[in-house]
């Protein structure tokens, strides 16, 4: 499973950074960086979370081709 992010209606909130600190961070311009897009069995839940408490809904989960 692989973590897409909209980039367009990313607001850079910074709730999945809170989160998921491994996953997600904001850039030293406030903008949302993501450190990996592999979903692990350790990191699972985290960015589940992340997902759930995006205000504008912009990250999303999807599976491997």
């Amino acid at each position: 499973m692989k973590i897409k992010v909209d980039f367009d209606l990313c607001e850079s909130n910074a709730m999945c950074e809170a989160l998921a600190p491994d996953v997600f961070e904001l850039d030293d311009d406030d903008f949302l960086q993501l450190n990996t897009d592999e979903v692990t069995a350790e990191n699972e839940q985290r960015v589940r979370q992340a997902v759930a408490a995006c205000p504008r809904a912009a990250i999303s989960l999807v599976e491997d081709e």
